[in-house]
């Protein structure tokens, strides 16, 4: 049965894990497999770009482009770094751009020139950047997320809740989080569906009986963020299944070999979606 709501799932296979494979041959995989699209770092050479925008055109296939580069002695060397491969990343069209943005060791005052940044280099282009609740980054907690959204009323998020479930070592039961994660799920444009647990940011396989509660969890917080955009009539909402290879993967100690596929439990997390999106 087709799903009545007016919500697109958008679904992007992640390069990350792949790097190595040639680029053709992995987005003639991807497409295979039922992915929209790819999520992936922008090649540093003109040339690989080009060629990749060639190959995304030829395949029908969408794509966000990811920063995490930029890099600073000073608030300012980092926000000139940052504007550079903002504008790398938009050279492949793409739906928005996923921001690994600012430094969890940032001042706020330091964060806000960041997101300043993000939004002149919006108004300028037209492609949207959404920041990523990652580890190590300016969302790395619901705490300093907040603090942010309230300075900031207009900025978007990619949503990889595991970081903050690994962050606060726990499933964000705290009534104290909920009008975070509230605030959170109403600025979500993109997600990174990864399942965590309270001691880290990747289970080993979610489809193991023994992570289910974990998995339950995330299910919840993905449906929330489903129910409250079909709500808002957003259109078009891109998700990526974004397990992992080691070392977040995990390994056997007899011989350091990850304990599940990567592909099979991203593919897993993509089927997933589809059904998420017919009962919202």
């Amino acid at each position: 049965m087709e799903s009545m709501s007016p919500l697109k799932l958008y679904l992007l296979c992640p390069q990350w894990g792949f790097e190595r494979m040639d680029i053709e041959l992995f987005l003639h995989k991807v497409k295979e497999d039922g992915y929209d699209g790819v999520d992936m770092v922008v090649p540093f050479e003109k040339k690989q770009r080009n060629r990749l925008r060639q190959l995304l055109e030829a395949y029908d296939l969408k794509i966000v482009s990811h920063q995490h580069q930029a890099t600073g002695q000073n608030i300012i060397d980092f926000c000139h770094s940052y504007n550079y491969f903002l504008n790398l990343s938009a050279e492949v069209a793409p739906l928005l751009i996923n921001s690994h943005s600012g430094r969890d060791y940032f001042s706020l005052y330091e964060h806000l020139k960041v997101l300043d940044t993000a939004a002149e280099f919006e108004n300028n282009t037209g492609y949207e950047v959404v920041h990523e609740t990652h580890r190590g980054r300016m969302l790395h907690s619901p705490g300093t997320a907040k603090e942010l959204f309230d300075l900031r009323s207009d900025f978007q998020i990619t949503a990889d809740l595991s970081h903050w479930v690994c962050v606060t070592e726990s499933y964000l039961e705290n009534e104290r989080f909920t009008p975070i994660l509230n605030e959170a799920i109403r600025r979500t444009r993109h997600i990174h569906a990864r399942v965590g647990f309270p001691e880290g940011p990747q289970v080993p396989d979610p489809r193991h009986p023994y992570y289910l509660e974990a998995t339950q969890y995330f299910i919840n917080f993905w449906s929330a963020i489903l129910e409250y955009q079909n709500k808002l009539g957003t259109a078009i909402l891109s998700v990526t299944p974004e397990f992992g290879p080691p070392p977040y993967m995990w390994t056997r100690l007899e011989d350091n070999a990850p304990v599940a596929s990567q592909w099979e439990i991203n593919l897993y997390i993509q089927q997933l979606f589809k059904k998420l999106l017919q009962v919202i």
